[in-house]
């Protein structure tokens, strides 16, 4: 079939676990958990009270009271004791030591065709989850291309065994391009608690729930929905020529010694680097150049969604 998977090793996986986790999760992060079950998943932030993200995630549920945060695994650690200065007057504890769920990404046109026949059914909308003994499956896009796959390490041979008969094994970084594709920001260990969400995007990407309620760092958020504007915002880049470039890499205008813009996210494949950059509006219109002036100049594709910078 036409479609690939392979093992996502940058993410990991956040278990929360505890009558009390969606109650805590609710009043903690900006997504409304309220919506989160056995078949539905849900994208959020978890912020300072100053409204900067320490980190992103995908919020899904693996069993009665297990849920699990899924985020990038070098920034895990940090978050499970950001998270734990609140947690602990809850009936749920943080685990941020088990790996024993694994985590796959499968894409392509016949990706749901394939799951359906290893799972018996697959998601069809994006975030929509599909749950059985040892596996969870979340729709991530919105034309049921792109799928992340939670697999139970004790049954996850079986199900990887026939994943590998039915699908061709890509690479990381292909499924990393896909994500910067979709104009949707990863929190790195450069970039915590670096930017208030709206300058990654999260107000338009799905991240926060304007009408849930109070949460940690709601304040400033909010106040910024309605009331202000963001200073930068983010922008699909690209780099050509075989040239690296990392999260937290500073970009410069041609005509400034000062920095516009920062490197978000990043993926290299063939000769060239897909980027996601957070920019000021003047910036992006003078051309974005890579840890100096005279640096690469980066070339800005299409985001799929509108970005207002008026």
């Amino acid at each position: 079939m036409n479609c690939q998977l392979t093992h996502l090793k940058r993410d990991a996986l956040l278990h929360i676990i505890g009558p009390d986790t969606l109650k805590f999760l609710q009043g903690q992060t900006s997504c409304d958990t309220r919506t989160v079950d056995s078949q539905h998943a849900v994208p959020g932030l978890f912020c300072t009270p100053q409204g900067r993200v320490v980190c992103d995630f995908l919020l899904c549920e693996l069993g009665p009271d297990h849920f699990a945060l899924r985020l990038r695994r070098d920034i895990r650690a940090a978050s499970s004791a950001a998270f734990g200065k609140y947690i602990i007057f809850s009936k749920a504890e943080l685990d941020a030591e088990r790996d024993d769920w694994k985590l796959t990404g499968v894409w392509g046109p016949d990706a749901s065709t394939a799951l359906t026949k290893i799972f018996g059914s697959a998601p069809t909308e994006r975030f929509a989850a599909t749950t059985g003994e040892g596996y969870v499956l979340v729709q991530t896009d919105e034309v049921s291309q792109q799928f992340e796959c939670y697999l139970d390490a004790s049954s996850c041979d079986k199900y990887l065994a026939n994943m590998a008969v039915e699908m061709q094994t890509g690479a990381e970084s292909e499924w990393e391009a896909l994500q910067i594709k979709s104009g949707v920001a990863r929190i790195e260990p450069a970039t915590v608690e670096e930017f208030v969400p709206q300058t990654l995007n999260y107000d338009l990407t799905g991240h926060i729930s304007f009408n849930k309620g109070c949460y940690t760092g709601q304040e400033v958020v909010a106040r910024l929905h309605y009331r202000g504007k963001p200073k930068r915002r983010t922008y699909i880049a690209e780099l050509s020529g075989g040239e690296s470039c990392s999260a937290g890499i500073t970009l410069f205008s041609a005509d400034s010694s000062q920095g516009v813009g920062t490197v978000i996210n990043s993926s290299s494949a063939l000769d060239k680097t897909l980027l996601l950059v957070a920019a000021t509006a003047a910036g992006a219109e003078k051309g974005l150049h890579v840890g100096s002036a005279d640096g690469h100049l980066l070339t800005l594709g299409k985001l799929p969604y509108e970005l207002n910078t008026d």
